[in-house]
Order: C-alpha cells, then sequence, then structure tokens
C-alpha cells in the first residue's frame, strides 16, 4: 500500500538504525595501499600533485607499512623508481633492484602485511612505454619475456602476489607458467584486466616518473567508450590463471566494475587512481567539499559497485574514519 502505511524515512531516524540496516559495507579489510619506493636512504619526498602521498626509501616504506597494518589494512601495493633506465627495462627484473629490496625489507619487519607488487616495465624504460619499442611502437611477444622476469624476481625476493598492469596480450599465460616453473604455483596473480587509456592517471606519471617520452598508451590500453570489450578482456585473463581481476580507474568506470562482478565468479578489484585522490584533494583545500564525507562516500560507491578491494592512495585516512563509524 502507498503512503502513510509505507514510510522509508522510519529505517532513517537514527545513526543505529541506518547502521543495522546498511546494504554496503566498507571496512579497512577492502582496502589495499599504494607505495612508491626509490633508492637512497631517509628519503621521504612528497609528491606535489597528491598530497600525502610520497616517494620513500626503502628504510621509510617499512616505518610506513607498520603503521598501514596497525591500521588493519591487510596490504600494500609496490611501485618502483629506479635509479637508472634504459630501453630494456634492466632493473625492473634485477635481484637487488629498489623493489625487490623494498620486497625483503618488508617481509622481514612486517611479515603479516601481504605485499603485492605491480609488475609492469614503465618506470624502468627511458621511454616510458610499458614494452620494448622496436620502430616507435610497442612490441607485444618480447615484453612478455621481461615481464615474467620481472614478476619470478619479485617472489623470489618474496612477494606474496604479483599485480601485471602493462595490459600485453598473454601477459598472464607467460607469467603464471613463470611461476610455476619455478615451484611458485601457489603465488595468485592479480591482473589488471580492463586498464582504460585515462586521463585520470596523470598525478601518478608524476609519482612514479613514468610518462611515456613520445605517443601515448591507447594502443594497448582499452578505449574509455568500450563497455563489453572489458568481459573479453577479463574472460581471457581468468583462462590464463588470474586469480582477482582489476578494473581501473574506478570511479568512471563503475559500470565496468559491476558487469565484470555479475559475470564472472572470481574477487574484483578496483584502482581508485591518483587523479580520482586529487581531484578531491584539491577540492577539499579550496573549502568546495567536506574531505572525510567524500571519501567514504567514494569508496562505498566502489563497494557497492561490486568491488572486493580497492586500491586507494585514501587507505589509511579511510581505515581511521571508519573506527569513528
Amino acid at each position: 500500500m502507498p503512503f502513510p502505511i509505507h514510510r522509508p524515512r522510519r529505517l532513517r531516524q537514527s545513526e543505529t538504525i541506518r547502521r543495522m540496516v546498511r546494504e554496503t559495507r566498507l571496512s579497512p579489510d577492502n582496502l589495499i595501499y599504494p607505495l612508491f619506493v626509490v633508492p637512497g636512504s631517509s628519503v621521504r619526498r612528497e609528491i606535489p600533485s597528491m598530497p600525502g602521498c610520497y616517494q620513500q626509501s626503502v628504510d621509510e616504506i617499512a616505518k610506513e607499512a607498520k603503521e598501514v597494518y596497525s591500521l588493519g589494512i591487510p596490504a600494500i601495493i609496490l611501485f618502483g623508481i629506479p635509479e637508472h633506465k634504459d630501453e630494456i627495462a634492466s632493473e625492473a627484473y634485477d635481484p637487488n633492484g629498489v623493489v625487490q629490496t623494498a620486497i625483503k625489507a618488508l617481509k622481514d619487519r612486517v611479515p603479516e602485511l601481504m605485499v603485492i607488487t605491480d609488475v609492469c616495465l614503465c618506470e624502468y624504460t627511458s621511454h616510458g612505454h610499458c614494452g620494448i619499442v622496436k620502430d616507435g611502437r610497442v612490441i607485444n611477444d618480447p615484453t612478455l619475456e621481461l615481464l615474467s622476469k620481472e614478476a619470478l624476481s619479485h617472489v623470489k625476493a618474496g612477494a606474496d602476489m604479483v599485480a601485471p598492469s602493462d595490459m600485453m596480450d598473454g601477459r598472464v599465460a607467460a607469467i603464471r607458467n613463470a611461476l610455476d616453473s619455478e615451484g611458485f604455483e601457489n603465488i595468485p596473480i592479480m591482473s589488471y584486466a580492463a586498464k582504460y587509456a585515462s586521463a585520470f592517471y596523470g598525478p601518478f606519471r608524476e609519482a612514479a616518473e613514468s610518462t611515456p617520452q613520445f605517443g601515448d598508451r591507447r594502443s594497448y590500453q582499452m578505449d574509455s567508450t568500450n563497455r563489453r570489450e572489458a568481459i573479453k578482456e577479463v574472460s581471457l585473463d581468468i583462462e590464463e590463471g588470474a586469480d582477482i581481476v582489476m578494473v581501473k580507474p574506478a570511479l568512471s568506470y563503475l559500470d565496468i566494475i559491476s558487469d565484470i562482478k555479475d559475470a564472472f565468479d572470481v574477487p574484483v578489484a578496483a584502482y581508485n587512481v591518483s587523479g580520482e585522490y586529487s581531484m578531491i584533494k584539491a577540492a577539499s583545500s579550496l573549502g568546495w567539499l567536506d574531505e572525510d564525507r567524500a571519501i567514504l562516500e567514494v569508496l562505498t560507491s566502489i563497494r557497492r559497485a561490486g568491488a572486493d578491494m580497492i586500491l586507494t592512495y585514501f587507505a589509511k585516512d579511510a581505515a581511521r574514519l571508519l573506527k569513528r563509524y
């Protein structure tokens, strides 16, 4: 029957009853915190376009990792900025590289924290692309060998999970085969399965020092207009051995997150990317919105769309806020 029999506001009258009927739950368990590791010691440089985020040396990363874990956040994902770059991304798979060194330190000091590593070449190549370049083009198959070497070097250093973000065809199968052949069949792969060519990556490229020196990444990252193609990409990655699939970015692709959650019975991750983070930071610094409420609203929307886990630079802030609600 219509009003006045039905009064939906009855279930909104107090914070207690709103909590009781809440449909979507956000918890620190859902969060993964990205960290940027650089060579040196005692380095903690704030990233201008990402206030509150830093490029940090291994010793500083280890300190922050303890704080992250103390907040109930179960995992971090590491991105490396090497001392030297070249055309074959040699420091990406150097056993003594900056990420490999950071993994060892983290597993030594915070062993319970899950260490995930981004597997890509863009931070390590002199040209800033995610693969081997020949005659001005990013070539797919030779890149797979280097990605496999990089993933294997991370796992040998102690990484708990690898996350290929390059969007090369066949990279999940190549990495799975490389890991299995070395006895690492129990290491999961979280693939950036539906990664779109997005304007919202700008601040990250400053953070990771990975801006392409020519052209762009549209020949390998997905076109933002495509929806059905995401199902195809995810399906292929699952067939190749992906254990978790990711959508990136999150906010402009909530429909994609929902589609994938409905279509596949695997955990779904979403990356609340740098541009999404920086927009809220910029607006809140001008007094245009309530930052705390915006953080929780954005992250809850990503959960509501279907994401089981969220990679976000707001992870620490969100974990603190959730203790108050």
